[in-house]
């Protein structure tokens, strides 16, 4: 029987320093992956590996199942072989560099740039050996082992009952192969057993199988594929086992009414996941996996995409006994990389992506790419992601095949002719545009193409817990716009049965080292859970109301504590009909929910804390604390421009802060980049703006003169961008005192 032996101990260093010992798994970029200035180390490390003494008579592997972006390994000074693709598993076979004792495994991992994706990500890319690494003992007989970094059993279930086994053993002339179907209980169902050749195959009839039904009823079976060395199974024992997990179900995709699973309609609505934590970056355990499993299903979401790329099979198979419908991907991201290694790598990291997780009953979909258009389109890159998705089809036709667009790919694009279904990762209302602009696009999409499915593969709002406004708007970072933001997106989805999926971006902050955004670096901050797992913004209960059916009711907008007399509406998220809010442990007002919420307006509070709750029935919500101030707390507001962290100490910044004016029958810095382009006034105003700030170099000149090389689709979408969101990309180069200039200007032509 095959022995296993979870490697947890290394010496590693930096190519040219000294080792050090360290744990496994372990990335080198744990801290400055995720402090920003976009200079995290990107290099080659070296570890070095004690390995066990071999056994007499045994064969001997080594697993990996993370190393990133590509590793090279060598057992006592020979060279095994070297692997490209930071997330898949893969082994090599040390038996014939083994010596009787004192063996020493290296391995030199690099995520220096290289034709190796992804090169090009919102996302730090951290290096080293951060997940699993195992020593593996089988006999001469065995299932593959170096079959694209698989068990070497594959499992083609169909709900009717038939099964199909796939098996590859090697070393096996003169085996039997015994495979048995087990229930959850661990009763089996079914059994056969075949000659092993080198590529065995049996067919067993289960019946009425127990459906995988998802998060209602996620039921699994298992495969246990023995391999004996002999025909007399009765005495003999197996040389080796193998054991998978698997379901029966069925489904399909209707471009009018979305997800069906098992005959039923299932509306699919979730959330993206990346796998990096707080100072941990990828090297995570069991347990984090586990608690992030957890909290999505907490949230009410019942299907994950995989982030930009292959996760670990431990969270694959929380998933399986949970029932997500899971989106699995490569990172094929952002830009493309017109070199035939490039292709190469598309190409392997897709084959061991369907390989390594075909038997996972909650994956559903192939991911291809991922805003592959954010470079320019060309014939190779179509041609790269035809070959994939007939790769993928060619691999496995059960399942069907997706890519993320990017916001600005055209509606008739031959991107959206490429895969089975499609969606679009869309931020209007945050990027650009008004949340209310999601629906009107989503509808003109699918009255063009009526029978193309489509789904919201990402959306989000940078949600900071430092920033609070009673006025809310977009780009503002604070807690109460992303509230805004999402309410207003599942009011969206909620109109529109049609979407196949929708997956929100993103479940948990995470690490873009790259990013200094809302006064953090190194961040992305959209997340409904901050990255260290720690707190549930406020956004998280708005999916809490929509998506779960147990009663329950949130006050939000405690963080937002000190309240000026024209702040003082209190937001109830709910999934109960009607909600009655207490002040200071007094009955105050009963309303009726709408969409899930409920705004009180203008409550009273006295001076200093008052404590406000609500309760529903016997459903009774959280307790936040709220202090009455005579005027808004500045402190709340996000530093702007050149400003200090504490701007709201200084008189002259508050009161240039107050002289912004966004009047309804004149122009604002507040309106679109379109509408401000469509009067001769204010386009003149914005000529002079533009040519004064490409003059003056920095930030604001790099994005004011990109401008006029942007696409026909890139200029539309900055068309439905405010000027306030424009400068605020502009950083430091458009300090508040220039903001106000402008708009003061603006104010002063009418409408």
């Amino acid at each position: 029987m095959r022995i296993q032996t979870l490697m947890t101990q290394a010496r590693f260093a930096k190519q040219g320093q000294p080792l050090e010992a360290v744990s496994l798994p372990h990335t080198w970029n744990a801290l400055d992956g995720q402090d920003g200035g976009a200079d995290y180390w990107r290099g080659i490390g070296i570890y070095e590996i004690d390995l066990p003494n071999p056994t007499k008579g045994k064969k001997q592997y080594i697993e990996f199942q993370g190393a990133n972006h590509v590793a090279t390994v060598y057992c006592n000074g020979r060279e095994l072989g070297t692997h490209k693709g930071g997330f898949s598993t893969f082994r090599f076979d040390l038996t014939p560099a083994m010596k009787a004792e004192g063996n020493v495994l290296t391995v030199v991992v690099a995520n220096a740039p290289s034709d190796v994706y992804p090169q090009n990500a919102d996302f730090t890319f951290y290096g080293g050996l951060y997940r699993d690494v195992n020593f593996i003992e089988v006999n001469d007989a065995h299932f593959e082992l170096l079959l694209d970094g698989t068990a070497g059993v594959f499992v083609t279930p169909h709900n009717v009952g038939k099964t199909r086994v796939d098996l590859f053993p090697v070393c096996a002339d003169g085996c039997t192969i015994q495979v048995e179907l087990k229930d959850a209980e661990g009763n089996v169902v079914g059994s056969a057993t075949t000659e092993a050749t080198d590529h065995a195959h049996v067919l067993i009839d289960v019946k009425n199988p127990h459906l995988w039904n998802g998060m209602e009823d996620p039921y699994c079976y298992t495969c246990e594929a023995k391999l004996y060395n002999g025909i007399d199974l009765l005495k003999l024992a197996p040389v080796d086992a193998v054991t998978v997990t698997y379901g029966y179900r069925s489904f399909h995709v209707c471009p009018n009414t979305g997800f069906w699973l098992n005959g039923k309609n299932v509306p699919l609505h979730g959330v993206s996941r990346h796998q990096d934590r707080l100072d941990k970056g990828w090297a995570i355990s069991k347990a984090d996996h586990e608690e992030d499993c957890a909290l999505i299903k907490e949230l009410g979401a019942n299907t994950i995409r995989l982030a930009h790329y292959q996760h670990d099979q431990y969270f694959y198979e929380l998933c399986n006994r949970t029932g997500f419908v899971l989106w699995a991907e490569i990172p094929f991201i952002s830009q493309f990389i017109p070199t035939q290694e490039a292709y190469e790598n598309t190409i392997s990291q897709m084959t061991e992506l369907v390989a390594q997780n075909y038997n996972h009953p909650a994956i559903f979909f192939w991911g291809i790419s991922n805003e592959i258009l954010i470079g320019a389109d060309r014939e190779d890159l179509r041609q790269n992601l035809r070959d994939l998705h007939e790769l993928a089809k060619s691999m496995d036709p059960s399942r069907l095949t997706t890519m993320a667009q990017v916001s600005m790919t055209p509606m008739d694009s031959e991107h959206n002719y490429i895969t089975d279904v499609v969606s679009y990762n869309h931020y209007f209302g945050w990027y650009g545009g008004d949340v209310e602009d999601n629906g009107p696009w989503l509808d003109k999409f699918h009255t063009m193409h009526p029978d193309k499915c489509l789904g919201v593969s990402e959306y989000g709002a940078e949600n900071i817990l430092s920033w609070h406004t009673a006025e809310p708007e977009n780009h503002d970072y604070t807690e109460e716009y992303a509230n805004h933001y999402h309410q207003e997106m599942l009011k969206t989805f909620a109109a529109r049965p049609y979407l196949w999926s929708t997956h929100q971006w993103n479940c948990f902050d995470f690490a873009a080292d790259a990013r200094n955004e809302g006064g953090i670096q190194g961040r992305n901050n959209k997340g409904l859970i901050t990255y260290d797992r720690k707190i549930k913004k406020d956004a998280f209960y708005i999916y809490k109301a929509w998506w779960n059916d147990d009663p329950m009711v949130f006050v939000s907008g405690g963080r937002f504590m000190n309240r000026a007399p024209e702040e003082r509406n209190v937001i109830v998220y709910t999934n109960c009909e009607n909600v009655t809010l207490v002040v200071n442990g007094v009955e105050v007002e009963t309303k009726a929910a709408v969409d899930h919420m409920i705004t009180f307006e203008n409550v009273a509070l006295k001076d200093g804390a008052n404590t406000v709750t609500a309760f529903s029935g016997d459903v009774k919500g959280n307790e936040i604390v709220l202090c009455a101030v005579a005027e808004h707390d500045y402190s709340y507001d996000l530093p702007d421009g050149n400003q200090g962290a504490n701007w709201f100490d200084d008189p002259e910044l508050v009161a240039m802060k107050k002289a912004f004016k966004y009047p309804k029958d004149a122009f604002s810095i507040k309106d679109k980049m379109g509408d401000l382009m469509a009067n001769p006034q204010t386009a003149a105003l914005l000529g002079k703006m533009m040519e004064a700030m490409t003059s003056g170099g920095g930030a604001g000149s790099a994005m004011m003169s990109s401008m006029g090389q942007m696409s026909e689709e890139m200029m539309g979408f900055m068309k439905m961008m405010r000027l306030s969101d424009a400068l605020k990309m502009a950083g430091d180069a458009v300090p508040m005192a220039l903001k106000l200039q402008i708009n003061q200007a603006l104010n002063r032509i009418k409408k």
